[in-house]
């Protein structure tokens, strides 16, 4: 009876193996197509998801290419004719199951030979409104912000955005900023500008009823007075998050929400301590989009903005300028172009300004420093001179945009601020922030740079709708 039931357990044994041998054997690992075409062992039995960007049915063979977001380049899949379903058509989902071969064409150097092609999701590419053999332009593809992701430039954006948002993180990390997570919600006007979004809760209010916070809300406009508080205890802080303008514009320099990289720095000499770190930080990101996005940036360069990479090439070899805002005021004067508004000395610079005098420098990007003090927010520091009166702010302009980022040493003197709070009777409104300057105040600095902006710099493209993945401005339709 023991051997007996040796001989069944020795049987058991010897199926589980072979079970799990051949289940091992036959399922197929699931591969990124980015993974697929790095590929350097052929052979192996894969599983490639994605939408297919092209199909190519002939008598004996079929090709299609499969794309999943991970990468520019598709994957030629090719097939027996049998496999061709009416449903593969462009646009549609697929799953498809095959071996992984060296590809005998020059230009690639991998290709699926599949056994099996399941149709996930179907596309009638009559009603698809982005044709095969068609390149769209970014404004056609800006009428479907549903859909613009499917295509060639916009799928290379959100890839350049995405690794360029991890550059500036990798960046601040690297030198010893603390990131931190500033309010969304928040009764500051840190801009002075007054185009806030209200927050109230959706339900009808009474008249009885008192704000649903204790004073009125708003969506944040800059994290800078957040972060002015967190500089207080760490001498490096940044944050990098969604704010908004209620502006009411439609224009292609202007969004609702977008992005902003905003920096404090404790224990500032002068504004060179600003610019240095806002330099930088443009060259890191820059290098690491260029390194990593290649293939997209190439895209770009050479379809959507030709030309542009030798700009770009330019700014990076050439060290930033620096002049002040009287300096550019000056050169705007001395200058044969009509500007359509006027470049008298306390005027508030333009973006045809901005533009001006950064060709004027080489078409690069271009430091000004020291506006008047009348045209900066309370917080700016007073340079206290005559007979022009300015504030220790600066503003980093750059080619194809004008402004990218803009800065200040803060006042952290207490007498001198509490004056000018009083003047513009905040003093109630931002007692707090006098607070700081109280307990342990220190020279400091900050700034802000607008992503989107930074991507439309790099990239040559002059809408910023076009650098966003859901642009939201005035009058649009909101998804």
């Amino acid at each position: 009876m023991f051997q007996s039931a040796a001989k069944t357990l020795s049987v058991s044994r010897w199926i589980l193996l072979n079970v799990r041998h051949y289940c091992k054997k036959k399922t197929p690992s699931t591969l990124r197509v980015s993974e697929a075409l790095s590929a350097t062992e052929f052979g192996q039995h894969v599983k490639v998801q994605g939408w297919v960007r092209s199909v190519r049915p002939q008598k004996a063979n079929l090709f299609l290419h499969v794309n999943d977001g991970s990468s520019l380049q598709s994957l030629q899949v090719f097939a027996d004719a049998q496999l061709n379903d009416s449903l593969l058509t462009f646009g549609s989902a697929v799953e498809v199951t095959g071996v992984l071969k060296k590809s005998p064409h020059h230009k690639q150097s991998v290709e699926l030979e599949a056994d099996k092609i399941h149709v996930v999701g179907k596309c009638n590419p009559l009603d698809f409104p982005f044709k095969i053999k068609e390149r769209h332009g970014l404004e056609y593809i800006r009428q479907f912000p549903h859909l613009r992701c499917r295509t060639n430039a916009f799928s290379s954006l959100l890839r350049i955005r995405s690794e360029a948002t991890a550059a500036i993180h990798s960046y601040f990390k690297e030198n010893g900023f603390v990131h931190i997570h500033t309010p969304i919600i928040t009764s500051n006007d840190c801009e002075g500008a007054g185009e806030l979004f209200q927050v109230e809760p959706s339900w009808p209010k009474t008249e009885e009823e008192e704000n649903f916070f204790s004073v009125p809300a708003f969506l944040t406009v800059s994290g800078q007075l957040h972060l002015e508080v967190l500089s207080g205890a760490f001498s490096r802080v940044y944050t990098f998050g969604p704010t908004f303008r209620a502006e009411n514009s439609q224009s292609r320099r202007h969004l609702a929400e977008f992005y902003m990289v905003e920096a404090e720095l404790s224990f500032t000499q002068s504004l060179e301590d600003l610019t240095q770190v806002m330099e930088d930080m443009f060259r890191s990101a820059t290098e690491h989009v260029l390194a990593h996005c290649a293939e997209d940036m190439d895209l770009f360069h050479k379809h959507v903005t030709p030309g542009h990479r030798g700009t770009l090439d330019s700014m990076m070899k050439k060290k930033f300028p620096m002049i002040t805002y009287s300096e550019g005021i000056d050169i705007l004067n001395h200058s044969t172009q009509k500007f359509v508004f006027p470049t008298n000395w306390g005027c508030d610079l333009q973006t045809e300004h901005e533009k001006y005098l950064v060709k004027h420098c080489g078409n690069i990007p271009v430091f000004v420093t020291d506006y008047p003090y009348d045209l900066k927010p309370f917080y700016a520091r007073d340079n206290q001179d005559h007979p022009r009166h300015t504030a220790a702010a600066v503003d980093l302009l750059v080619p194809g945009v004008g402004e990218l980022c803009g800065g200040s040493l803060r006042e952290e003197r207490l007498d001198l601020l509490s004056a000018r709070l009083e003047k513009v009777g905040l003093e109630d409104t931002y007692s707090w922030y006098l607070d700081l300057r109280r307990f342990g105040s220190v020279p400091h600095g900050g700034f802000g740079l607008g992503f989107e902006r930074f991507l439309q710099c790099i990239l040559g493209v002059d809408n910023i709708k076009d650098v966003i993945p859901f642009a939201r401005f005035s009058h649009s339709c909101v998804l």
